[in-house]
């Protein structure tokens, strides 16, 4: 018997395996996804992932057709959304967590390597 896992269930197994990310849901229904205490994203359900990208990033996933408007942001450049309808989508949706995970923990490691605290 073949068991069908939700999109929310595989993103959330694959990102919680990369050291140090923290989940859980937020005040506003939100799953979402945390490193050092920043979000890299969050899930609403298993139908949308929303994410905030340093502004060029933002700008350049967009023109790709990776990523629209954050709904509650239209025409901002940093914050974004993405639909999850398929496995393109989750594998996609991943990627773009991956993103910001890896600029996260490499502000992190930076800092470390100066001594800085912030």
């Amino acid at each position: 018997m073949t068991t069908i896992r939700r999109a929310s269930e595989q993103i959330t197994e694959e990102v919680t395996s990369w050291p140090g990310v923290e989940s859980g849901y937020g005040d506003r229904g939100e799953f979402g996804f945390n490193v050092e205490g920043r979000e890299i994203g969050h899930l609403h359900g298993d139908g949308a992932a929303h994410f905030f990208f340093p502004t060029q990033v933002g700008l350049e996933l967009k023109r790709a057709g990776r990523v629209v408007d954050h709904p509650v942001f239209p025409g901002k450049p940093g914050p974004a959304a993405r639909r999850i309808e398929n496995d393109d989508d989750i594998r996609d949706v991943t990627k773009l967590l991956r993103m910001n995970y890896e600029r996260v923990v490499a502000r992190s490691e930076s800092r470390a390597a100066t001594g800085r605290t912030a």
